[in-house]
């Protein structure tokens, strides 16, 4: 008896049931349906923070179900596959693990040794520069940008009345180099999600960031140096306990010689434990509590991660993403177009969300569709989907980051938007590296 293909697909020397393709645009309406309830919600609420995109992730959850042809036992077991995908559960786990070091790194007091010892080794008529690169340097050891902006902007205001280099310049500066590290770090969420999905190593990918962002930095740095060439402050830090650097250094250098990010952030766990009890920051019972913590900072994540994975397998089989996939191509004739199509999507998709995690998590097997289809290394989708995601992110007045800093700072988001170099010197080097240097050699 003959198969037809529309019914069965054949994956992992499984027969697998797979619903029959339906119309385009409604196999694609969950993803319109999120985007639309997170989006209108929150303009009616003049609050992108305060819907929550797990409860609008769930409503068109339950709608992809709802559209599904099929017993209604089947269209759950299709969204359950999606939702418990191997790359999905380890990108969980990651997850649980980054939340885990972050919270024992903050309870160690590592966090302040940090910012302390960036602080101290700024040259006063260098403040601007200084605070960028410092700035840089924090973000990509902690693997948040807001824990950065939390860390460093509290100091804008007091740098600012001393130096009258200008509040809105200080905190642009920071923010910048927040960013920076966020789109590099290898503990950041934005890095898990982006290599995850892509299924790539974050080496690879780390190579492919840096090639892109370093001009970007070395750009904005002269920039400030020049900008801030008439100012004498030097930054006044507070002690700093070298032996609390220890996890963040050896995260890194491990992460950059390749080995497994999982290993890596366990050793880094192991040795917040040993120095948080043995300093007595903490003790057993202390570290459980920061690790319970850590996995609970995670929570809406994990839960937003289950639910995308599940709603992106229903629109898969019911041939959404292949229908979005050749709208996307239909016009591209070559790599360079591809490349740009998947920085519309994932920068599209930011846009409507205001979290570039989520973005990444919502687009990343459709990007990975057009970068196969097209002939784009992994590492490269992933570094593409990061990068313009975190550029959207770091221009977006209702983005975390920037209501952040603008609160923190006492100051508006597009006062700090005018003096935000950084993402707009991403935006050029990125472009300039698709068109000229992204195409495969021949």
């Amino acid at each position: 008896m003959s198969v037809t293909p529309e019914k069965y697909i054949f994956e992992e020397k499984k027969l697998e049931r797979r619903p029959r393709p339906m119309n385009g645009w409604l196999a694609l309406s969950p993803l319109l349906v999120f985007l639309g309830v997170y989006l209108v919600s929150s303009l009616l609420a003049h609050d992108f923070y305060k819907v929550p995109v797990s409860s609008a992730f769930l409503l068109a959850s339950i709608w992809s179900v709802a559209i599904t042809r099929g017993p209604i036992d089947e269209r759950i077991s299709t969204f359950s596959r999606g939702a418990g995908d191997k790359n999905v559960l380890l990108m969980i786990w990651i997850f649980v693990l980054a939340g885990v070091f972050a919270r024992t790194a903050k309870e160690t007091g590592a966090i302040d040794a940090i910012v302390n010892l960036t602080l101290a080794i700024v040259p006063g008529h260098l403040m601007l520069a200084g605070l960028f690169l410092a700035s840089c340097f924090i973000s990509m050891a902690i693997g948040t940008s807001v824990g950065t902006i939390v860390g460093l902007v509290p100091l804008a205001s007091g740098l600012a009345e001393e130096t009258g280099a200008g509040l809105a310049m200080i905190t642009g500066a920071i923010v910048g180099g927040a960013f920076f590290g966020d789109n590099l770090s290898f503990i950041s969420d934005t890095t898990i999600a982006a290599t995850k999905s892509q299924g790539c190593s974050m080496s690879d990918k780390f190579r492919a960031n840096f090639r892109i962002a370093l001009p970007a930095a070395l750009a904005v740095t002269v920039l400030y140096i020049l900008l801030g060439r008439n100012l004498d402050m030097t930054p006044e830090a507070g002690h700093i306990e070298f032996l609390l650097l220890i996890p963040y250094i050896t995260v890194m250098v491990l992460a950059i010689c390749g080995m497994n990010v999982t290993e890596v952030l366990c050793i880094g766990i192991a040795l917040n434990a040993i120095l948080g009890i043995s300093l007595g920051r903490f003790g057993w019972t202390g570290f459980l509590t920061a690790t319970g913590l850590g996995i609970a900072d995670m929570g809406d994540l994990i839960i937003v991660t289950m639910l995308a994975g599940g709603m992106l397998e229903v629109i898969r089989c019911n041939g959404g993403l292949d229908f979005l996939i050749d709208l996307l191509t239909r016009h591209i004739r070559g790599y360079r177009g591809a490349a740009f199509s998947i920085a519309g999507l994932v920068a599209f998709a930011n846009i409507c969300t205001a979290n570039n995690t989520i973005a990444i998590i919502t687009t990343g097997s459709i990007a990975k569709d057009i970068g196969t289809r097209f002939g784009i290394k992994a590492k490269k989708v992933a570094s593409i989907l990061d990068t313009f995601s975190c550029i959207i992110q770091g221009i977006l007045p209702y983005g975390a980051q920037l209501l952040m800093a603008s609160g923190l700072a006492g100051i508006s988001t597009f006062s700090i938007i005018g003096s935000l170099y950084y993402p707009l010197a991403l935006a050029v080097t990125a472009c300039l590296a698709i068109i000229f240097f992204g195409a495969p050699k021949k």
